[in-house]
Formats: C-alpha cells, sequence, structure tokens
C-alpha cells in the first residue's frame, strides 16, 4: 500500500480543478452536493465522516487539503453512524459559533484521526502572491481607500461576517456578508452614485482573511470573474492582503485588468 498520499476534499469553483490537477496520486472526495464540475470526487455525507476518516487512514493519506467552497449541508439525524453520531456534539456546536468555529473544528477531527490538514499555499504556493503591484497603478487615494477598507475587515473579523470591502472616498459602499463576493460588488455597482464626488476616487475593492483565521481552510480567493465585476461596479481596481488570497488565474486577471484599466495590488 503506497504511503504519504494527499486527499483533496473538493467544494465547488475553480480552487479544486486547479489543487487536483497539480497533485500526483491525491485520493479526492467531496461533501455531497458541492462537487466541483470536471473533478472526479467520490461523495461523502458529514453524517458518515467517520467512515471517511478510517478510508483515509486506510488508504495511506496522511496529508489533507480544502479546496473549494461549500455550504453547511442539512444533516439527516437518520443517516449518521455510531461514531459520528459521538462527534455531532462538537460539529453542532461549532456551527453555532461561525464558519470559522465550525472550520476549526472540522480541522480538529480530522487531526484526531492523525491526519494533518495543510493549506492550499502549502502544496501550491504560486497561487498565494506576497507584496507588490501586479497591474496598473493605484492613486495615493486609492491606497488610502485600501487602508480604510482593510481596518473595516479587522473591525468586523471578530463578528464572522466576510471576507471582502467595498470603499471609495473613505466611505463603505459594501462588505461581503453570506450571499458572497459577487452579491458585494453587485450592490457596490447599484450604488456607486453615493460618491460624494463624482469625479473623484472610484473606489477600491479589498479582500483579506478574517483575523485570526486558520489560514488552512477557507482563505479568500479572487479570479477573472473578480475583475470583470470590480469593472462593471466603475471601481479602480482591486487590493488585497499579501501572502494572504488565492488567486485562482494570475495571468488572466492581470491581463483583464490591464484591459478594463484596473489596478491589482498585494497590500502588505
Amino acid at each position: 500500500m503506497k504511503r504519504d498520499r494527499v486527499a483533496v476534499i473538493a467544494g465547488q469553483g475553480a480552487l479544486a480543478p486547479l489543487v487536483v490537477g497539480a497533485l500526483d496520486d491525491a485520493c479526492v472526495f467531496a461533501l455531497q452536493g458541492f462537487a466541483p464540475e470536471g473533478v472526479d470526487a467520490e461523495p461523502f455525507r458529514l453524517e458518515r465522516l467517520s467512515l471517511l476518516l478510517d478510508r483515509l487512514v486506510d488508504d495511506g493519506v496522511t496529508r489533507v487539503v480544502f479546496a473549494g467552497a461549500v455550504r453547511r449541508p442539512r444533516l439527516d439525524p437518520d443517516l449518521f453512524d455510531p461514531r459520528t453520531a459521538q462527534l455531532l456534539p462538537r460539529i453542532l456546536s461549532a456551527m453555532q459559533s461561525g464558519d470559522d468555529g465550525a472550520l476549526r473544528e472540522i480541522i480538529a477531527i480530522f487531526e484526531d484521526w492523525g491526519l494533518q490538514v495543510v493549506g492550499v499555499q502549502d502544496v501550491l504556493p504560486g497561487l498565494v502572491p506576497g507584496e507588490g503591484v501586479l497591474a496598473g497603478a493605484p492613486s495615493a487615494a486609492d491606497r488610502r481607500d485600501a487602508e480604510r477598507a482593510a481596518a473595516i475587515l479587522a473591525a468586523l473579523g471578530p463578528l464572522d461576517v466576510g471576507q471582502g470591502a467595498v470603499v471609495a472616498q473613505g466611505l463603505c459602499l459594501a462588505v461581503e456578508t453570506l450571499p458572497g463576493t459577487a452579491a458585494m460588488l453587485d450592490f457596490a455597482a447599484r450604488h456607486k452614485a453615493l460618491r460624494p464626488d463624482p469625479g473623484g476616487a472610484r473606489g477600491v475593492f479589498y479582500k483579506a482573511p478574517k483575523p485570526g483565521q486558520d489560514r488552512r481552510i477557507d482563505l479568500p480567493a479572487l479570479g477573472p470573474d473578480s475583475v470583470a465585476q470590480a469593472a462593471a461596479a466603475g471601481l479602480a481596481g482591486i487590493a488585497w492582503e499579501a501572502d494572504g488570497v488565492i488567486l485562482l488565474d494570475r495571468d488572466a486577471m492581470v491581463a483583464a485588468a490591464d484591459a478594463a484599466g484596473l489596478f491589482l495590488w498585494a497590500r502588505a
């Protein structure tokens, strides 16, 4: 039996196919109902989590990486196997504490089986850029708006609200909540007239992990769609926390930003 295998717990979106494609001999599983397109993933249910964990150990898996988006599944009490039922109080308590708490408890449960949970940045470090401007040039006003957005996310972090904000001319036009980034940018587009000076700074979309977030899981991500949505919202560009955000297709993002006249900035 081959040892030291990596398992990918794949979710929806473009990230999981990138991770699976870059790993040799990875086994791939997906929470039922959240499998990504284009990936051959074996489904599992949270009610039978212990069976999945046993399977990973038996298959020689030592490391696990979570890649992609999922939402909280509805649990069916009739489907719990006895060992997973023993974990139910931990799972339910964590879910009540918010997304971060739930994810930390899931990591802890995997580690109880001797499985090391690693981040996407650990297996594909090139997807998480360090400090620097990748496209365009943020103005002094843009940099102030990005700083303001970073402060807003830092303040909201303990409330487990979201990982994105839009700020224009020092004013917060939108923050990311449960509907996600696209809904936030659509809201900002519909309310861009609220900027005090129509000829002033157009605004910045800023993305960052939550303060204190376990960065092995649920790291925020940006892709070409993010650039298109920011352009449609009339923003000047996109900034994010350096070493804290996944870029799903850097080359395509840079090309799209150049074409739209937006900046892309990994902010320290």
